[in-house]
This record gives structure tokens, C-alpha cells and sequence, in this order.
């Protein structure tokens, strides 16, 4: 009788706890926001805001934070969403469906289990949207209070999963049978702050139909879903092959004044500097092997793209 009592209750702890844990502990998934895995950052950000309270719409909009908060690194900048608001963020190259997971989306979530959650979805032509089939298995009984606690092992593609400097990874590779949608090609990311209420009007539901019950309610400017930061793993290079070897190198990496930059081509070409918000800060033309003062670039990582007719690379370097 103890074995089956054992079993049983091995197999319901399996059954509910059965994603990633929260964000330091043994199998977690989470990206850390200085991560060599990131190649990029969102360079701009559309904002529909909702309400403070879905429903009580007399205390008017979320307004925490803008939507510039929420392009370039993760750096505890936010923009508060409320309840059911959205964002839409784009990038100075597509996403693309690379090995493991492919973009990050950071929230700041001050602790392991205050989590507010969000919706993800993309697309490849800014018009269709495609979501990540996310799931919650938190209880539906009782409602998760205004400052209640999550477990991160019942959540799973649900952005903000994770505390703060953590970003929660998604994987294209998911999504790449829907019609519609090239994973090779995302140009937009939607985040959609879920409605945390367990009141059957106004509750969001996971791909089960389940109830996602988060902290609610948020009555406050800050409201719903805190947007951070969405970062890039896998990056499309314009008219690169997703194989193509490198055209250039520079070094030293990091540099301090002066970078050297190897170009393996014949050609002329335009050698380019962006920060991670993708602004360009440095643009020349030349051939061979180039010399570049970056003396007056603030510290930081930056993007570097060669470009020559249709071949385009691109590559980091570390600013000190």
C-alpha cells in the first residue's frame, strides 16, 4: 500500500511540475541579460496600453513607463501594459529559427514568484500573428492576489515567467508548420499581457482553455505586464545564407581605440556600426583591411555589418 500511495503521489508532483523552474535553479531556461547568447535588442516599440483595472475602466489606462523603455538592453527600464494591452516590437534584422531558442522577452518581476505573464506571438509581414501556445497549470482557485505568488514549474511560453534580468526564450521551431508565418524571417514580436482575473467575462486562457490566473488585480500606473527588453539569439543578416562564413574579422575584441577590421572581399565595401538599439553610430567605405577609432563610442557592445553588393555580414565587438 505505501509503494502505491509513493507512486501516486511521484506521478501527480511529475504531472504538475513539469516546465523549467525559476531562474538560477538546476534545468532553467532562463536568459540572463548580459548573456553571450544575445545578439541584439529590439529597436522600436509600439504600445497599446489597457486598463488599470479590466473591470473597473473608471481608473483609466496603464501609464508606467514609455514605449522607449522597452527598445535596446534589458536595464530596468519598463513600459506597463494593463490589463490586456499589447506591445509590438521590430528589429534592425529578422529573427530566424536557429539552434535552441531564438529571442527573449524581460520583465521585472521582483522576486522568484511575483510573475506577471504575457502572451507571445510573431510574425513575418507585420499584418498576420501567430502565439506560442502557452500553458498554465497554477489553480484556478482562489484568485492569485494583487501581489500573490507563482511557481515558474507551472508555466510554460508565457513571457515573464522569470524575475528580473531574466528573459523568458522562445523557440521558433515551434511554430514553424503554421501557415502564413516564415520562422526564418520574423520581423514583429507582439507581447499581450494576460488578463490575470479568474472571473469567467474577462479571463485569458492558455492553448488548453485553462484559466491563467496571475496577480490581480493591479490598480496602479503600473499595471498588467511590465515590458523590459525583448533580445535576439538568432539573427538574419541581410542577404546572408543562414550558413554563410563570416566575411570580415576585427579585432581586438574588446577594443579600447582602435579596431581593426579584416574584410575578405574585392570589393568595396560599406562598413557599419549600430549600438544594440541598432542606431548607427559609425558608416564607411572602403576595401582590404580598415582601421576604425571607437575611442568616443561609450562602453558597451555594438553591432558591426559589412556589406558589398548581395553579401552582408555581421558581427559584435565589445567597447572598454
Amino acid at each position: 500500500m505505501k509503494k502505491l500511495v509513493s507512486a501516486f503521489l511521484l506521478i501527480s508532483f511529475t504531472a504538475e511540475a513539469q516546465f523549467d523552474p525559476s531562474a538560477g535553479q538546476t534545468g532553467s531556461l532562463a536568459v540572463y541579460k548580459d548573456s553571450s547568447e544575445i545578439v541584439a535588442w529590439a529597436t522600436q516599440c509600439h504600445v497599446t496600453r489597457g486598463y488599470q483595472n479590466v473591470i473597473d475602466s473608471s481608473l483609466g489606462y496603464a501609464s508606467a513607463g514609455d514605449s522607449s523603455m522597452a527598445m535596446g538592453a534589458s536595464d530596468a527600464g519598463i513600459v506597463s501594459l494593463g490589463d490586456g494591452g499589447s506591445a509590438i516590437l521590430t528589429f534592425a534584422f529578422p529573427i530566424v529559427n536557429g539552434a535552441g531558442n531564438d529571442f527573449a522577452v524581460f520583465e521585472n518581476g521582483f522576486s522568484d514568484t511575483y510573475l506577471e505573464l504575457a502572451f507571445v506571438e510573431v510574425s513575418s509581414d507585420g499584418i498576420n500573428y501567430f502565439r506560442f501556445p502557452a500553458t498554465s497549470n497554477t489553480d484556478t482557485t482562489p484568485q492569485i492576489g494583487g501581489f500573490g505568488a507563482l511557481d515558474a514549474t507551472h508555466l510554460n511560453n508565457l513571457a515573464g515567467k522569470y524575475r528580473a534580468q531574466y528573459g523568458t526564450p522562445f523557440d521558433l521551431e515551434e511554430l514553424k508548420n503554421e501557415i502564413g508565418l516564415d520562422v526564418n524571417n520574423i520581423t514583429h514580436v507582439k507581447i499581450i499581457d494576460v488578463v490575470g482575473t479568474i472571473d469567467n467575462t474577462f479571463a485569458t486562457r492558455d492553448k488548453n482553455n485553462s484559466k491563467i490566473n496571475d496577480p490581480w488585480p493591479t490598480p496602479y500606473a503600473s499595471s498588467g505586464f511590465d515590458l523590459e527588453a525583448v533580445a535576439v539569439l538568432n539573427m538574419k543578416s541581410e542577404g546572408v545564407e543562414e550558413n554563410e562564413i563570416s566575411i570580415f574579422s576585427a579585432y581586438p575584441n574588446p577594443v579600447s581605440s582602435v579596431l581593426t577590421v579584416n574584410v575578405s572581399l574585392p570589393d568595396t565595401y560599406t562598413l557599419t556600426v549600430l549600438d544594440m538599439k541598432g542606431q548607427v553610430c559609425r558608416e564607411y567605405s572602403g576595401n582590404g583591411l580598415f582601421q576604425m577609432d571607437v575611442s568616443a563610442l561609450i562602453e558597451g557592445i555594438y553591432l558591426l555589418r559589412v556589406s558589398s553588393f548581395n553579401k552582408v555580414s555581421v558581427g559584435k565587438f565589445s567597447k572598454m
